[in-house]
């Protein structure tokens, strides 16, 4: 790793073609992507896509459609399964590339890797199930079959939380379903997007299949949504972003012959319900990793720990204690737990929730301010205990190293603290009582419910992720439907003598 992060160090602030309708393009202008540790470090230099464009790659991936999405189902099985093994070979320059442009520790970056890997290897093997389909009940004096085609042009939105497991899986299933992409990626993370293009094509993608498209989302995300011959959009983001796809993507343009379909995938207000019939400090651990991980800058990671009120203020200590033991600082170092937030707005926002959560009743037990005397957008991470349900930091997701504390009368009343806010993403548990496991399994009403374990870390094949209510459409990437997103059954039936 550390001869990665050599070898990657030594390519920082290289310049980045997009790639529209086969052909490398420069824009008139660029922007810089830089890596959140130390801000005046520039990862990479990346064009500021225009609308016409966007408005080509758009019109070019649908003109390209038809040759592509009639290439043999277990050729394009091969090159995701190519993909899969070149980024295999280059794990730790995958790692390197999203601790300099993510902030993302060793640990992280590694998990995100492999998630990457492991996206384009299950989806690979589902494409061969979903292209010889079981049988259907054949009628007497009939040939009766059914037939999974792809869409048509996809418009891929990934994050920067995850620059490469979530574009790739995005980006992976989209393509070996037959359909063409045109992925724009998070102006934060757009190196790491770039490398993956690279990989996609190197392992067979044929350079028209996949648009590369980097530039302010006011200027070509509405484009490429709402142009008529896009089939469909998958996105990965904020609530407020996902609505705005959703609307646009409602309206039915001139020429239009379809209705557009939306995978979206948002945010969420996790919770971890801490029964008074548990291990408490296996509950804090639990706590402690979903909350902080990554800097808290996942959708699934835990924002709100609701604990029985008879082990309180047992929990509230120990997890005060463990908190005060991790180290923050810069990425690069692997004795660090947490890094750096990803741009300088995430910090501002951060750090007005911790002071909102305070004047809003919340007593800050750890954390709560910036570090002193450092370059980088870094938060201590921040636990703030006795915060009502109605307080901001209960209900709105903040993305950050921030946990709300809130003590529940008992197991009833804790279930329906965490069922209080719009979202529904992940959940967790910890208990020993199997009447309230199912009781939990059958009330909790999340996407992706855990028991005795952390609410973050979906694994590909086991744990299909998606959520519930303004979290999304409940897409369940990494499962085994996920395909059908990007796929429409047809019916045929023959007579037959």
């Amino acid at each position: 790793m550390e001869a990665a992060l050599g070898r990657v160090r030594a390519q920082l602030g290289r310049q980045y073609q997009l790639l529209i309708a086969g052909e490398r393009v420069t824009a008139p202008q660029q922007f810089d992507s830089r890596d959140p540790a130390q801000p005046s470090r520039v990862v990479g230099v990346h064009q500021k896509a225009t609308a016409e464009m966007a408005v080509r790659a758009i019109e070019d991936a649908h003109a390209y459609f038809d040759e592509w999405a009639r290439t043999p189902i277990e050729s394009r099985v091969e090159m995701l399964v190519r993909a899969a093994d070149l980024m295999r070979q280059r794990k730790f320059e995958f790692n390197s590339w999203m601790v300099f442009e993510a902030g993302k520790s060793w640990a992280e970056a590694e998990a995100d890797t492999s998630e990457a890997i492991d996206f384009c290897e299950y989806y690979a093997r589902q494409m061969l199930k979903w292209g010889n389909p079981d049988p259907l009940l054949q009628l007497p004096g009939e040939k009766d079959q059914l037939r999974y085609l792809p869409l048509g042009v996809g418009v891929v939105i990934p994050p920067w939380n995850f620059p490469l497991a979530i574009t790739c899986g995005m980006t992976a299933a989209a393509l070996v379903a037959g359909n063409t992409v045109v992925l724009k990626p998070s102006s934060d993370t757009p190196t790491i997007a770039a490398q993956l293009v690279d990989v996609l094509l190197e392992a067979g993608i044929p350079r028209r299949a996949l648009n590369f498209l980097t530039g302010s989302g006011t200027t070509i995300g509405d484009v490429i949504v709402e142009h008529p011959k896009t089939r469909f959009v998958s996105f990965t983001g904020s609530r407020e972003v996902g609505l705005h796809i959703n609307q646009l993507a409602a309206k039915p343009q001139r020429g239009q012959i379809w209705i557009k379909r939306v995978v979206a995938e948002m945010g969420g207000k996790d919770a971890i319900v801490v029964d008074a019939e548990t291990d408490v400090d296996t509950a804090v651990e639990g706590v402690l990793v979903s909350a902080f991980g990554y800097q808290g800058q996942k959708c699934s990671a835990c924002s709100r720990a609701i604990v029985d009120r008879s082990i309180y203020n047992e929990f509230v200590e120990k997890l005060k204690a463990r908190v005060e033991t991790l180290k923050v600082g810069s990425p690069e170092d692997p004795s660090n737990y947490m890094g750096p937030v990803i741009n300088a707005g995430a910090k501002r926002t951060i750090l007005e929730y911790i002071e909102k959560g305070q004047k809003e009743g919340g007593r800050l037990i750890a954390g709560g301010e910036a570090i002193a005397g450092e370059e980088g957008h870094f938060i201590k991470p921040t636990v703030i205990a006795d915060v009502a349900d109605d307080a901001t930091i209960f209900q709105e997701e903040i993305f950050g190293p921030v946990l709300a504390i809130t003590p529940a009368r008992d197991f009833d009343h804790a279930l329906e603290l965490a069922n209080s806010t719009e979202y529904g993403l992940t959940g967790a548990v910890y208990t020993n009582n199997r009447e309230k496991i199912e009781k939990a399994a059958e009330r909790f009403h999340v996407g992706n419910l855990y028991i005795n374990r952390k609410c973050t870390g979906a694994m590909v094949g086991a744990h299909p992720f998606g959520g519930f209510n303004m979290s999304g459409t409940d897409s369940k990437a990494g499962g085994p439907d996920y395909l059908l997103q990007f796929l429409q059954a047809k019916a045929i039936a023959e007579k037959i003598s």
